[in-house]
């Protein structure tokens, strides 16, 4: 049994399968899935899939890349969405982005800010997207130390990761822990404590491999607990139910 932690399946990619996908999960050995949102379309298309299917769960938020539409007005709709809809475990996904800088980086800091005071004020775990913005990403969390949650699509060091466990979050691997140059991803995978892993696949992005450039999706999350069990000296079996456990605890089911 394995719980994606990390998957987009309202995206467009899914348009022309999406249910005949979903319906298929549970033989691949998918018996949980977090559907995070990246804005306020998204969030609500993650509520209607999460009402849809019993093995389907929710978060609201807005990813950095639409930091910029973040506003009091926005943060009341997640509010209530999180007040009605009882499959909603987390706010997410929230956080800060320097690859592009599309969106400006005190516009950035802003929206994650109040996201997280959202978070705090609905007593739910977060979905952290950081990239290229360690320093600041790890200064706004520390504002915030009874919130915690899951640094998703770890890209940071053994040392920082540690530091973030200290804090009781959880650190996410995608497929890019099977790529032949994530000596990064492997080198933190193998010095952390196991429990505080979970897998995802960020679907339809981050193919693992032997699927690299291809749609991904949740059925080929058993590539990265085959790669976690190689880098661990452990069985398949026992990745997945500890993952899936960590999963569980992370989101409260």
């Amino acid at each position: 049994m394995l719980f994606d932690t990390h998957a987009h399946l309202n995206a467009d990619a899914f348009d022309a399968d999406r249910h005949e996908l979903i319906a298929g999960l549970p033989q691949t050995g998918i018996h949980l899935v977090m559907n995070p949102g990246c804005d306020l379309q998204s969030s609500a298309d993650a509520i209607k899939l999460a009402e849809q299917y019993d093995f389907i769960y929710a978060a609201v938020g807005s990813h950095p890349d639409a930091a910029d539409l973040v506003n009091e007005e926005l943060i009341e709709t997640y509010r209530n969405m999180c007040l009605q809809n009882p499959k909603v475990k987390a706010i997410g996904e929230i956080g800060l982005d320097y690859h592009y800088e599309d969106i400006p980086r005190e516009i950035q800091k802003k929206a994650f800010r109040m996201q997280m005071e959202l978070a705090r004020q609905m007593e739910l775990p977060v979905i952290i997207h950081e990239r290229e913005a360690h320093e600041d990403g790890m200064s706004i969390i520390e504002e915030f130390p009874d919130v915690t949650g899951v640094f998703h699509c770890y890209s940071g060091s053994a040392e920082m990761a540690k530091a973030l466990i200290r804090r009781g979050y959880y650190i996410g691997f995608t497929g890019v822990l099977t790529f032949k140059n994530a000596r990064r991803a492997v080198e933190v995978a193998s010095s952390i404590p196991l429990e505080r892993i979970v897998l995802e696949t960020d679907c339809p992005y981050m193919s693992p491999e032997p699927f690299r450039g291809k749609r991904n999706d949740p059925g080929r999350l058993f590539r990265m607990a085959e790669r976690l069990a190689e880098i661990r000296g452990i069985s398949v079996a026992e990745v997945e139910k500890i993952t899936t456990e960590n999963g569980k605890k992370l989101y409260r089911l």
